[in-house]
């Protein structure tokens, strides 16, 4: 392995850090230079020392994961990035958080070379590394150490800790014992709002001590790069459990005005505070200060190490063993796979949750990459695989993963198991509990993760546990999270064909499944373009649009239509999304202009005025009782969809 830096250009490397930590939220009048300021000799550790990567092979396979979990910081990754060489250059430190820059206010993932994760929510980014950790560990048991063996290291912080998800990710992370995971709590005992000590007096190394974790109580080191490069190695190398390396810091250092101060954390310093500190560093006082000479040693240094890293990988294995490694990466499934899903006829009455199931068992071998779980609820949401073993502490090999109750945690993971890679990632629960997930579905939005989040009981069809559990509202608002993939099944075949436009999306997807039983209607055509007509007359005077379970009642309905000589169209909707990315003359021949539609959906009316004239919904909460019940007096039945459109038609002939 190359040397190391020597230690003037150690010194100077963390200096120079700093002095870009305050520079780039100068210029920008916004950022945060407190903890990127006090974490830059362990930032410089890592990147310098222990990492393993390749700042010119960015996405090798094999890399160590670094990830910032309070994505203020930024400015310290960018930093970093710019001098271990990922392709930023100093004007791209100069335009931070500005309009198109390469360095935005918080890391984004696919944005800037060498960021894993998108981070900024405090505690996403915390959970992210526990799903890599995962995915790295099911991956190495399968494929072996040659190929996937690597760590995940994460920085937190008190705001991380705080927030509930690093609370079940930290429980999870422990019980499966992922040793391939070491957090740095960086232990500055500063909020936004002053101490810690006004909102939190929890013992954080207790904490993770009761979770399982092996606990590094590192003290006052944070300047001391031997020291930190001693600790960091001890924590990779612990077997049986992840690590968390304590490390007490002092934000804003080495600031005279404000080391430890409240203040440091936002975007206090002004030009005098950067000179008063750049003279305790002896730097010129100097925008952007960077010399050429250290740039140039660190970029060599690095690209060495990065280089004997990928050569070592590249001789440990065949290259015909790195080929079928790069296929596990790409996710691609086996030629052939949708032959092997069922078909269901007419004489099927099963909920969608169980007619998922009964897909993702039978593509489970031609989809190798899969890895299925729910919180607690795996047979309920149709995520078990028969047969599959639990992922565990003892069997990382396994493809099912428990993730008990933790919604929270359990999003979170499956983003950071996407942006790993190698894995393809399912995860199931109640629809309701989409509420507990929503910050980790916007994030995998976000980020374009590959994962496919599966909500069952998707209406007051989930009858007696009553309105808590009778999701209303999470329809539209998964709707309305840009480039997430939505879709609700009308039936079993539906069901198949939007498991197929899951794994064929480049992105999240959200699976929304019925509790109750529903016939097999349709030939799951309306997946691949968003809609499609399930019901046609030669000339309809009306569109019933529905999706899910109501697309039958849609059609019970049109039969009671006929009845009275009106004549209507049956759509299918089960994904707007899909459906917006149509032709206008596609839009138009399902929905021809001048022609009322009317929707039919068990969930809130927001949102439709988009595609019809009138709506049959639910805009109040449910009730507790049998879900067939509750849906008859909510009006989600044929009567009501006759009355409805029976009223926009007479108005129309007024």
């Amino acid at each position: 392995m190359p040397h190391k830096l020597t230690p003037d250009q150690d010194a100077l490397a963390v200096s120079v850090i700093r002095g870009l930590a305050m520079d780039a939220p100068l210029a920008a009048k916004s950022g945060h230079q407190g903890t990127a300021m006090a974490l830059a000799p362990l930032a410089h550790v890592l990147y310098s020392r222990v990492l393993k990567h390749s700042p010119q092979n960015s996405g090798w396979k094999n890399r160590d994961r670094f990830i910032l979990s309070g994505g203020h910081a930024s400015i310290l990754q960018y930093a970093l990035l710019f001098l271990s060489g990922y392709g930023l250059e100093i004007e791209d430190i100069k335009q931070f958080r500005q309009w198109q820059s390469a360095t935005p206010g918080h890391p984004e993932v696919g944005h800037t070379a060498g960021v894993e994760v998108t981070t900024g929510p405090l505690g996403q980014g915390f959970a992210n590394a526990v799903g890599m950790a995962i995915a790295e560990s099911h991956l190495q048991a399968r494929y072996g150490s040659a190929l996937q063996d690597h760590t995940m290291y994460v920085i937190a912080g008190d705001g991380c800790f705080m927030e509930g998800v690093s609370h079940e990710a930290a429980s999870l992370a422990g019980h499966l014992g992922l040793d391939n995971l070491v957090c740095i709590f960086d232990d500055n005992k500063i909020t936004i709002d002053g101490s810690t000590s006004l909102s939190c007096s929890d013992d954080v190394r207790m904490r993770f001590n009761s979770y399982g974790w092996n606990v590094i109580d590192a003290g006052d080191i944070a300047n001391d790069l031997d020291a930190l490069e001693k600790v960091l190695i001890s924590a990779r190398d612990h077997r049986g459990a992840p690590t968390l390396i304590v490390l007490r810091t002092h934000i804003g250092y080495p600031s005279p005005d404000h080391t430890d101060n409240h203040e440091a954390h936002a975007n206090p310093f002004n030009a005098s505070h950067v000179t008063s500190t750049k003279d305790v560093m002896a730097i010129p006082d100097e925008p952007f200060w960077a010399p050429d000479d250290l740039v140039n040693a660190y970029r060599t240094h690095c690209e060495a190490r990065g280089q004997a890293f990928v050569d070592e990988w590249n001789q440990a294995s065949t290259p015909e063993q790195h080929a079928d490694f790069e296929r596990v990466y790409s996710l691609e499934p086996t030629d052939g796979w949708k032959s092997k899903l069922p078909q269901f006829d007419s004489s099927s009455m099963l909920a969608t949750r169980q007619a998922f199931q009964k897909i993702l068992e039978a593509s489970v071998e031609a989809l190798p990459t899969v890895i299925s779980g729910a919180a607690d609820l795996t047979g309920n949401t149709g995520t078990k695989i028969g047969g599959a073993e639990a992922f565990s502490a003892a069997n990382p090999a396994g493809r099912q993963v428990y993730y008990g109750i933790r919604e929270h945690a359990m999003g979170s993971a499956l983003v950071g198991m996407a942006m790993h890679g190698g894995v393809l990632p399912v995860a199931g629960t109640f629809f309701v509990f989409a509420d507990y997930m929503r910050p980790a579905i916007r994030l995998a939005a976000l980020s374009q993760a590959k994962c496919i989040f599966v909500f069952s009981h998707d209406s007051v069809g989930a009858g007696e546990d009553g309105p808590t559990h009778q999701p209303v509202e999470h329809l539209s608002t998964l709707r309305a999270i840009p480039g997430l993939q939505v879709i609700r099944p009308a039936d079993q075949n539906e069901t198949r064909e939007a498991w197929i436009a899951a794994v064929e999306h480049d992105g999240p997807t959200a699976i929304i499944l019925s509790r109750q039983n529903v016939p097999s209607i349709t030939d799951g055509s309306a997946v691949e373009r968003g809609g499609a007509i399930v019901h046609d007359v030669a000339s309809p005077a009306v569109v019933i649009v529905a999706t899910g379970t109501e697309v039958s009642v849609a059609l019970e309905a049109s039969s009671a239509l006929a009845q009275r000589n009106i004549q209507a169209r049956v759509v299918s909707l089960p994904s707007w999304d899909r459906l917006e990315k149509q032709t206008p003359q596609f839009k138009e021949s399902l929905f021809p202009v001048g022609v009322p539609v009317v929707s039919v959906e068990a969930a809130s009316t927001f949102g439709w005025a988009r595609w019809a004239t009138a709506s049959v919904g639910i805009d109040r909460f449910g009730a507790s009782a049998p879900g067939s019940l509750v849906l008859d007096k909510l009006g989600i039945n044929a009567t009501h969809v006759v009355d409805v459109v029976s009223g926009v038609l007479d108005q129309g002939s007024r």
